[in-house]
């Protein structure tokens, strides 16, 4: 079944199975696997409603989520049989897709994890959710840069099935750990993703973040949100945006470059079934970036567009006290900030002390193993300065979106 647009997304599983006995303690992943039933009854319910892409019940199924629940063997066995419940319940008629989560880990400062960590967590996810045979990836709720290019570069190095990303934010347009979304496009869509957008907020919190993001998007549009705001009921959350009510601001949606609808939280298959009905004879919009001849690079936080002949001032070294250098680049004329990469202790460095830089970032290298190593740890888009050869920097532009 190819992607053809728009396209229709489920809706909640979540808040789903919570009505259908689920009480929170276990995972549910472990629950899904001991109530099958349950999961199938609620993906056949959503294909029958319009669905065209079903996502596999493994939100919690990396190996860190796993683990705090007491699974420590086997991770990509448990998404396997989780993903093998989600192709009985597609029966043909819809797309599976492999659903990743948050790890809930953090780099330094906010937390001690080592990137290496979070694409490990994945890695083993994406082992089981291939051996199942999934069609493509989501990456969803997305709250980080690191998570969202550790599941970005966890898929790729297996498989190049098609990967849509979704990030959850305020109205603000930033999540919980303040990355901007439009940094997170900026950062992904030239890593290899397939489609990118938002989930788990209200439409009317989504729409102004979307309309920001036609301007600089080259990949197709996702909304996913919830129905409504929660409501709690004798200590439940209780979300009573009736389908009517959630299909309404389709029309501006399609004119802001969404092609993928689906639901979150709160959501059912009559949410699915009004987003159908609205749909009907929708015309595919396709990305109008606004930006071209600007460079679009991304630090964690915020995204940057460049002209051209933009430029920085000193090229930084790591050695000595780079996070004095860096406090003084930051408050410097210069546009960016340029950092030399020349041994392994320098990379180190930049993975220590990223959080602080809020210009775009240049790194100057010689060395294509060094290189690569850098833009691993750094958690955005960073250009290039150096005598590399075209040969030696092509698959770092395809991997990593290296600007040069």
């Amino acid at each position: 079944m190819e992607l053809r647009f728009p396209l229709i997304l489920d809706g909640a599983t979540g808040t789903e199975l919570q009505r259908r006995g689920y009480t929170g303690d276990i995972s549910m992943e472990q629950w899904t696997l001991a109530h099958p039933d349950s999961i199938r009854e609620l993906q056949r319910g959503y294909v029958d409603a319009g669905s065209r892409v079903l996502y596999t019940p493994t939100f919690g199924g990396n190996a860190v989520r796993l683990a705090a629940h007491g699974v420590t063997e086997d991770v990509a066995a448990y998404n396997r049989r989780l993903a093998a419940l989600t192709r009985e319940a597609a029966g043909g008629r819809a797309l599976v897709a492999g659903d990743m989560a948050p790890t809930g880990l953090f780099l330094p400062p906010l937390g001690g994890a080592s990137f290496q960590q979070l694409v490990d967590a994945y890695a083993q996810q994406v082992a089981g959710l291939e051996e199942a045979g999934v069609d493509l990836y989501v990456i969803e709720t997305m709250i980080s840069l690191s998570d969202a290019r550790a599941a970005v570069l966890a898929v790729r190095a297996v498989t190049d099935k098609p990967i849509f990303v979704t990030f959850a934010c305020d109205g603000n347009g930033r999540s919980i750990s303040g990355t901007d979304v439009t940094a997170a496009l900026t950062a992904l869509q030239d890593m290899g993703i397939n489609a990118f957008g938002l989930n788990c907020s209200t439409g009317a919190q989504m729409l102004p973040q979307l309309r920001r993001l036609r301007a600089y998007a080259r990949v197709p549009l996702i909304a996913k949100p919830n129905a409504g705001m929660p409501e709690i009921v004798n200590g439940e959350a209780v979300y009573n945006c009736p389908p009517e009510e959630f299909v309404a601001l389709v029309p501006e949606m399609l004119k802001a470059g969404v092609v993928l609808f689906g639901g979150c939280c709160g959501t059912t298959e009559e949410h699915i079934a009004a987003l159908k009905a609205a749909l009907k004879d929708a015309e595919y919009v396709r990305p109008a970036p606004e930006c071209l001849d600007l460079l679009p690079a991304a630090t964690e936080k915020e995204a940057f567009f460049l002209p051209a002949d933009a430029t920085h001032g000193a090229v930084l070294t790591a050695d000595g006290d780079l996070e004095a250098k860096l406090s003084d680049a930051m408050d410097d004329e210069w546009p960016m900030v340029a950092l030399k990469l020349a041994s392994w202790a320098d990379v180190d460095a930049l993975a220590d002390y990223q959080y602080m830089i809020r210009k775009p970032l240049c790194l100057i290298c010689d060395d294509a193993e060094l290189l690569e190593a850098g833009l691993r740890a750094y958690q955005g888009r960073a250009l290039y300065e150096g005598n590399l050869t075209e040969d030696a920097l092509a698959p770092l532009l395809e991997k990593y979106g290296l600007l040069v």
